[in-house]
């Protein structure tokens, strides 16, 4: 009996072996097609009009304000200030969450986060990237047209910068920005979303400065095919599709993008991989690392902070925000994603995880609407308060922010009173962790995951935890 299943175990083996290789093989031949062409992807490119109207004769006289360029620009488009109104770039609201069997609104405008915690108190620094004017405090008036930045999207110049509350910096010259405005380009879009959190790349793993100047290997649309971002994030009355890391109730109706779009459902050649893209994101194969060119941050410790003995270094340490870890070239963390995420909103208690959760995306093997994907985990460790097991967002900029005056217990009341939070006066910091989708950074073919990367021993999937018992290549028992 023995001799039997010694046996039996090392012709399985051998079998499961045969298999891989099998597997392996067919990932690079074209054995296992139906078809010997994949179908030819939609070119949003083509039959696209390129050219913009000169608009520099409309703005011969010098302008005093940018609220002034607003109502010239509403003279000739009457409505596209009150589109703007409606979107997540005017209201920081996009998505919403179930409370106490009550839908509330949630956004950057009320929301927590791992990286500058939170804008209410905060308003000044974080409105710099506002889509609008004067957004200074909470008795910001949503309601005026004029105060709607036109330019911030439009600029061609390469000359517009803006400063706190939204406003431009001074030395902006508004005739030459108004005269120069175009289709938006990787630059307009790249002066918020590359530098969210705080600075360039410290909040997207898949967003910085190299893709405006990008070769084909980091992202072939944008380096191969001059993709602006408005080509695949396509716009209808100024609502932008493509919104991926929000709360969605099912009543809430979201503007999405997918890869689907252009190059279809089954894109390959080979039948077995056209088989992964059932279960697995276009971007788990297509993005093998993240921050390819230029660093970004993965972890931030607050707790850090103050320390005035230490040296100021961008990427190491800063007094008035703490301990960093910055990382190139990262392999994503894989999980499984149905669209929507788990939502830690302000006033929740903490979970019982180590690591708290700021967000989680929401999906399982058992979901059928859900795909393996990748995502940037940023790991930090935040204020709360250790009585009532709620993360309390601290004032830091202003008057009085813990940047002035560098005291914690001052800017953690101050902040919670903001908050409308209890506050039992005995804080302390937590670790949380927040997720992230990848889906920029497309790189080229040849340098897209191979089979073995994922299926072979010391894969970067980890199946355990993707609710698999090992590698599904393994057949029957998995």
């Amino acid at each position: 009996m023995k001799y039997k299943k010694s046996v039996y175990y090392m012709l399985r083996n051998i079998g499961i072996a045969l298999m891989m290789v099998v597997v392996m093989n067919s990932c690079n031949k074209e054995s296992g097609t139906t078809k010997n062409t994949a179908p030819a992807p939609q070119n949003p490119l083509e039959g696209r009009v390129l050219p913009h109207l000169d608009h520099s004769p409309y703005f011969k006289d010098s302008i005093e304000s940018p609220q002034t360029v607003t109502r010239m620009c509403i003279n000739c488009h009457p409505n596209s200030a009150k589109e703007v109104m409606k979107t997540a770039h005017w209201t920081w609201i996009s998505g919403d969450v179930v409370r106490n069997g009550k839908v509330m609104p949630l956004g950057k405008k009320n929301q927590i986060n791992n990286f500058c915690i939170s804008i209410v108190g905060n308003w000044a620094s974080c409105t710099t990237c506002h889509a609008g004017y004067g957004w200074g405090d909470e008795n910001f008036d949503f309601s005026k047209e004029e105060n709607v930045d036109c330019l911030v999207c439009h600029d061609g110049s390469g000359t517009y910068v803006k400063t706190k509350s939204g406003m431009p910096n001074k030395s902006v010259n508004l005739r030459l920005v108004a005269g120069s405005v175009h289709r938006p380009g990787r630059e307009n879009c790249g002066i918020c979303h590359f530098s969210g959190g705080g600075g360039m790349g410290v909040k997207h793993g898949d967003l910085d400065e190299s893709l405006i100047n990008a070769n084909q290997e980091l992202d072939f649309h944008m380096g191969k095919l001059n993709f602006q971002c408005v080509d695949c994030h396509t716009t209808k009355d100024h609502v932008i599709s493509g919104k991926v890391n929000t709360t969605y109730t099912e009543k809430t109706t979201a503007v999405r993008f997918n890869c689907e779009n252009c190059h279809t459902e089954k894109p390959h050649k080979d039948r077995r991989l056209n088989e992964h893209t059932a279960r697995i994101a276009c971007q788990t194969c297509h993005i093998p690392e993240f921050a390819r060119k230029l660093p970004t941050k993965m972890i931030w410790d607050w707790s850090k902070a103050g320390d005035s003995t230490r040296i100021d270094s961008p990427h190491e340490y800063l007094k008035i925000k703490g301990e960093f870890k910055y990382e190139e070239e990262v392999i994503p963390t894989y999980a499984w994603f149905n669209g929507k995420m788990d939502r830690y909103v302000i006033g929740d208690k903490l979970d019982s995880e180590t690591e708290h959760n700021i967000n989680h995306p929401i999906g399982s093997r058992d979901d059928e609407k859900a795909k393996i994907w990748p995502f940037k985990v940023h790991h930090a460790i935040q204020p709360y308060d250790e009585i009532n097991n709620i993360l309390i967002p601290p004032i830091t900029s202003g008057e009085g922010g813990y940047w002035t005056k560098f005291d914690w217990s001052y800017a953690i009341a101050t902040g919670a009173k903001l908050n409308n939070l209890p506050y039992s006066g005995k804080f302390g910091f937590s670790p949380t962790k927040m997720y992230w989708p990848i889906t920029h950074m497309v790189t080229t073919s040849k340098n897209a995951l191979s089979c073995t990367d994922c299926h072979s021993s010391g894969g970067r999937l980890n199946w355990k935890e993707l609710g698999y018992k090992n590698d599904p290549v393994q057949g029957p028992g998995k």
